[in-house]
């Protein structure tokens, strides 16, 4: 089902001031009119979200004082679960809906109701670590699935000595951590791994990790492993970094340090899958892009919601707070607070339409 593609020129580091068209019932509710909206929305899903989901929730309550939304980061794989078993009203997820879960049933929507993937949070994922003496890092797909697979065990293999040999790396075992649940910060490491390396990472990506090793739960789970480690790397969404120090990935023949512009940059070289709902938009990575300035390793998450819910009332207020986060203002807004790339003005339209689709 989800086989043809056209180029997606939609995402990119720039966002317009304004944007003058904001669908039917996606409209940002920040206006200077009182609001007029009342109710709860319950989600849950991706922990990379969460410090975005912090601020949209804050800032869409501030100008609608009769809405609460709660919003439980318990990871992609369970929110998923939560939305199509009918718990949540809407679902943040690293990973879109399956061709399995589209093809089923959605226990928050109305009977035979699509749900749809609108892709609103792009940030980069990063490789934290806590390596003893060592202040930088340089790192490249074939080592880090190496690392992540088990065939390399200390900080001081030669492969690793090749791409830092100025570096100091100790005779010390690595402690590498991963998401112990299922997650889609996990499936989109092991598409960046799978997509470059697949002779090293030969398991295609999914939620669940798949070999042994310290697992943590959810991305502040991995960070907080790391940090207290010894000798530990991670993988995480880079609005959890901190103080943590951060790797550089090997692009081409440079080393490119993530930042939101070249997260960005990478979302513009890929293409969007075609879907038989067009309003199901869901974008495939091209993590092997050399192009200069990209940086292969992002994440592009997800809130899932309902094409139709069994209450108006209820998608009403879906598809106001969906429209906030979608718009320039809830995008720049989690800019700031979470360091996530902002959608361009054109695609912040694109997904506007898709939300303005939800009754």
């Amino acid at each position: 089902m989800a086989t043809k593609r056209h180029p997606a020129t939609f995402l990119g580091a720039g966002v317009a001031a304004t944007i003058l068209f904001l669908s039917g019932c996606a409209a940002n509710e920040a206006g200077d009119e009182p609001s007029d909206l009342a109710g709860t929305l319950d989600g849950a899903g991706s922990s990379a979200q969460a410090s975005a989901e912090d601020v949209w929730i804050s800032q869409f309550q501030r100008t609608n004082g009769s809405v609460t939304i709660n919003y439980d980061p318990t990871g992609s794989g369970a929110g998923r679960e939560q939305f199509i078993g009918g718990g949540v009203d809407f679902a943040g997820s690293d990973s879109a809906l399956s061709d399995d879960e589209l093809a089923g049933s959605f226990g928050a929507c109305a009977p035979g109701s699509a749900a749809i993937d609108l892709p609103v949070y792009v940030s980069p994922l990063v490789l934290v670590y806590n390596v003893d003496g060592v202040e930088s890092l340089r790192l490249d797909p074939q080592t880090i699935a190496s690392i992540y697979s088990g065939a390399i065990t200390r900080w001081n293999d030669p492969a690793l000595v090749t791409l830092n040999p100025d570096a100091g790396l100790p005779d010390e075992p690595i402690s590498a951590v991963h998401r112990s649940d299922d997650s889609g910060t996990t499936k989109n490491f092991a598409d960046y791994l799978y997509q470059n390396v697949p002779d090293v990472w030969t398991n295609e990506p999914a939620d669940a990790f798949p070999y042994p090793g310290e697992g943590a739960q959810g991305n502040s789970g991995v960070v907080s492993a790391v940090a207290n480690g010894r000798n530990t790397i991670g993988y995480a969404d880079a609005s959890r970094v901190g103080d943590l120090s951060v790797a550089a990935l090997k692009v081409g023949t440079d080393f490119v340090d993530y930042s939101t512009e070249a997260a960005a940059a990478i979302i513009d070289e890929s293409p969007l899958v075609t879907r038989d709902n067009p309003h199901d938009l869901v974008v495939d990575v091209d993590r092997t892009s050399t192009a200069a300035g990209v940086y292969p390793l992002v994440l592009v998450s997800y809130l899932i919601a309902c094409e139709e819910y069994p209450d108006a009332d209820q998608a009403g207020l879906v598809s106001a707070y969906l429209g906030y986060v979608a718009s320039p203002e809830g995008q720049n807004a989690a800019a700031e607070s979470a360091g996530s790339a902002p959608l361009s003005a054109e695609f912040s339209a694109r997904v506007l339409d898709a939300i303005d689709s939800i009754r």
